[in-house]
C-alpha cells in the first residue's frame, strides 16, 4: 500500500494497572478535578461526583487526561478518547498477566540494533 492509500488514523491501545495506595487521596483529587471543571454541566456534574465517591475505579478514570498523554506529541491531534476505570483481581505471576503475549508482535524482548526492545 502506498503512503496515499493509508489511513493517516492510529488507534493507540494502553492498558494500565495501578496499585491505589490512598483511596481517599485519589477520591479527594478527583472530586477536586471534577469542581474545577467550569464546563461540565451540572447534571453531568453531579453524576460525576457520585460515581467518584463511590468508586475508587471511577475517582481514577476521572483523574485520567488522554490529552495529557499525547498533548505534546509533534505532528498528532486527538480525534477520540475513551477510557474506564474498574477494580480487578491482579497477580503479577500469573500468565494471564504478561502483556509480551497479547498482541504476539506488539512487543518484542530483543533489542535492535541501537539497544531499544520492542
Amino acid at each position: 500500500m502506498s503512503t496515499a492509500e493509508t489511513s493517516r488514523f492510529v488507534r493507540l491501545r494502553v492498558e494500565l494497572v495501578l496499585e491505589v495506595a490512598d483511596e481517599k487521596a485519589v477520591t479527594g483529587a478527583a472530586l477536586r478535578r471534577i469542581a474545577d471543571d467550569a464546563g461540565m454541566p451540572a447534571e453531568e456534574r453531579a453524576h460525576a461526583e457520585s460515581a467518584a465517591a463511590e468508586d475508587t475505579a471511577e475517582a481514577l478514570a476521572q483523574l485520567v487526561d488522554p490529552l495529557g498523554l499525547v498533548g505534546e506529541v509533534p505532528g498528532v491531534e486527538l480525534r477520540q478518547a475513551s477510557w474506564s476505570g474498574e477494580r480487578i483481581d491482579y497477580d503479577p505471576d500469573s500468565p494471564e498477566w504478561d502483556l509480551d503475549e497479547e498482541d504476539g508482535d506488539a512487543f518484542c524482548d530483543e533489542e535492535d540494533g541501537a539497544g531499544r526492545t520492542g
